[in-house]
């Protein structure tokens, strides 16, 4: 298990085909493992016995945890079979990870009804544990005992009721009762609740063959749309519905009486730590890939998946570790790409402690685990980066550079580790407006990772875009201007080249797609236009990086103002080419406009920014900003940026009903963004649309709670 975790870390970190593979190996044979161990303890009576969880529960955890990894391994892959069947891996995971999680329940339940004697609490306990020893490893896998079978069904009893009241309302037949009330039995037979993986008489395939069509795969992968080979995957599945329970939480700390056997500290960790990651992972889904959820089947609650990360993270062990990983990437990749987030609330827990919520970005709390988790593994690099990522975080890109430029002498052993460092470094780069060292640092990292050339080597060229135009407005000398047009050019239509090498559910990396239709436009220009291709770029594209990153959620005002220099060049008539802008579509302009819009919603110009986009992207029909090599994203990303800026202001005037009519407004804009029709990087965009809503959800439940 230990090394198919080291596998998954490489894997996850570099993206390299043969650590996937390797991962995946590693993570198949932990499974194998894991199943036998778990028969073993069935069948050993000096195994441990928990007072809280069933026998083997240890290895059911193992098992859950080299699925839900493998999983992970298998979404990455570049087949898209692959990918959903890593999805169906998720949904079995889910059942063990959530059959602990009820032996917790039950466990704390059965000691808050423990009040009439020290005596009777403590047969209770002991009554539970003797019921509980002879039951079967949560999620019943490689079981087929009378035993395994009970324990399972016993799991899923409450999901199947749901399901089927559900299909009832849902179903309505004038000639006879619905599905559900004709067979309930048919409920036994539901293939997607059945994690036994013992079947011994069962014809084996070469292909994952569940409940996907694998044919219809094969056959439209060409020609349909992402979606629409879900849908046709998908199409025989049963509807979704959520399967998530709530749980009585089992949060006591590490030196509880109630952790006492390090086993006990193994499975809490461990289950909170996969479950919380499971919960926080899906809920991230953007609307795009919404079809998924049927392959899953449960829907994702970021609120209670962070909860359970973070007290994982109390832990001093591997699962705390991995837990405050996963904590510190996601406030500092997931919720710093995001600009719509709640406000973590302050709650008092008693006259020394302040706990702040775990939505939003908890600034303070992130600070101390940050602390904890260095002073625990003093030697890893992977916490240096966090510090690099915190201080971005926080506004100060240049203390963030910093690190990078004095870190150790001594190098990380995984050479994705290093990879990561330096793509991180060249990002910073990036946002602080150093060209020089950004295009040298995405260049680095074509040498140290393989995952997508393209967009290092278009980053790069940028960056040279950005030199040649600042050597033109400062009066550099000709010789400098042309030595970094020739590297612009040179990077630029390099990227091409190794666009498409790369493949993400058997379709191309979305930022390849863009790449290679950036450089086409502008081939296209310079041919149409009759000028070098270096004056044919349009709008920043350094900046139009920084957009799809959210660096501006990390620039201090002066970086700000760089930003709006930076796009004078294209419509100011003091700068750049006087004659080109007259020249530009709609789509040019509108990129410029959601560009400067944006810039200017950081610096707190609300009014400026909402009529920069009414006006040159608002009003202009859709049919003008799409189609052939135009940018067609700065229709729904200015739709979501109306709606950032609603929220961003909800909080002028008095408050009250002025805010309600400012969020308001704000969930019709992102409403519309996530029900806008397919585009260029819709995915990455749908992360702070999917984030963007839920934050959104959360508010009314809070307002209907006044």
């Amino acid at each position: 298990m230990g090394k198919g975790m080291v596998a998954f870390l490489r894997a996850t970190l570099g993206f390299e085909p043969e650590i996937m593979r390797e991962a995946s190996e590693r993570l198949a044979d932990a499974e194998t493992t894991a199943s036998a161990d778990h028969r073993r303890a069935q069948r050993d009576s000096q195994v441990h016995r928990s007072a809280i969880y069933p026998v083997g529960s240890e290895f059911a955890l193992c098992h859950a945890q080299a699925q839900l990894m493998g999983a992970v391994v298998g979404v990455l892959n570049e087949s898209l079979t692959e990918s959903i069947r890593g999805f169906y891996k998720l949904r079995k995971a889910f059942v063990t990870l959530d059959a602990i999680l009820a032996a917790e329940d039950k466990y704390v339940r059965g000691h808050s009804r423990q009040t009439v004697s020290a005596r009777d609490s403590v047969d209770s306990v002991r009554s539970n544990k003797s019921a509980r020893s002879t039951n079967a490893v949560p999620g019943g896998f490689g079981d087929d005992r009378a035993g395994g079978k009970k324990q399972e069904k016993s799991l899923l009893d409450t999901v199947r009721q749901n399901e089927a009241q559900a299909a009832a309302k849902a179903t309505t037949n004038s000639h006879g009762p619905s599905m559900a009330e004709e067979d309930d039995d048919d409920d036994d037979d539901d293939a997607f609740y059945d994690v036994d993986e013992s079947h011994e008489n069962a014809p084996k395939t070469d292909t994952y063959a569940g409940h996907i069509k694998i044919d219809g795969v094969t056959k439209d992968l060409a020609k349909n749309s992402l979606d629409d080979d879900i849908r046709s995957e998908t199409q025989d599945l049963p509807p979704l519905k959520a399967l998530t329970s709530d749980h009585q939480v089992l949060d006591h700390d590490p030196d509880s009486d109630v952790f006492s056997n390090p086993i006990d500290v193994f499975i809490h960790s461990g289950a909170n730590l996969c479950f919380g990651l499971l919960l926080v992972m899906i809920s991230m889904i953007p609307p795009a890939f919404n079809r998924l959820l049927f392959i899953i089947g449960f829907h994702g609650d970021r609120d209670r998946g962070l909860r359970l990360l973070w007290q994982a993270s109390k832990f001093h062990n591997i699962n705390g570790a991995m837990a405050g990983l996963v904590l510190l990437g996601y406030y500092h990749q997931v919720a710093g790409f995001a600009d719509i987030l709640p406000e973590p609330s302050i709650t008092r827990t008693s006259d020394y402690e302040i706990q702040q919520d775990v939505q939003g970005y908890p600034k303070e709390r992130c600070e101390a685990l940050l602390q904890d988790m260095r002073a625990r593994h003093p030697k890893s690099h992977l916490w240096l980066l966090e510090q690099a990522r915190m201080e971005a975080m926080n506004r100060r890109l240049s203390t963030a550079l910093s690190l990078f430029e004095s870190s150790p002498t001594t190098k990380s052993p995984l050479k994705q580790v290093e990879a990561l460092n330096m793509f991180e470094k060249s990002l910073s780069a990036m946002y602080i407006h150093n060209y020089a060292l950004c295009a040298e640092s995405f260049l680095n990292c074509v040498k140290l990772n393989n995952w997508s050339h393209a967009l290092y080597y278009y980053i790069a060229g940028a960056a040279q875009v950005e030199s040649y135009r600042h050597c033109r407005i400062s009066g550099g000398s000709d010789k400098e201007s042309k030595k970094h047009a020739e590297k612009a050019t040179e990077y630029l239509h390099q990227a091409p080249k190794h666009a498409g090498k790369k493949k993400f559910m058997a379709r191309q990396l979305p930022f390849d797609v863009f790449v290679a239709r950036k450089i086409q436009k502008w081939d296209a220009r310079a041919k149409e236009w009759n000028v070098p291709f270096i004056d044919a770029v349009g709008v920043s594209p350094l900046e139009e990086m920084i957009f799809f990153w959210n660096g501006y959620r990390r620039m201090d005002e002066s970086q700000l103002q760089t930003c709006l220099e930076n796009l004078k060049w294209s419509d100011d008539p003091t700068r750049g080419n006087k004659t080109m802008w007259a020249k530009e579509e709609a789509d040019e302009k509108a990129v410029l406009a959601v560009l400067r819009a944006v810039t200017l919603r950081n610096l707190q110009r609300w009014d400026e920014a909402a009529t920069i986009l009414q006006e040159n992207v608002l009003a202009i029909p859709n049919t003008e900003l799409k189609g052939g090599l135009r940018d067609d994203w700065t229709a729904p990303c200015a739709r979501y940026e109306m709606g950032v800026g609603a929220w961003m202001r909800r909080k002028e005037g008095s408050g009250g009903k002025e805010e309600v009519e400012w969020v308001r407004e704000c969930d019709g804009w992102i409403e519309k963004a996530a029900k806008w029709e397919s585009y260029e990087l819709d995915a990455r965009v749908g992360l702070k649309v999917a984030t963007a809503q839920d934050t959104l959800k959360k508010f009314w439940e809070g307002r209907k709670q006044l």
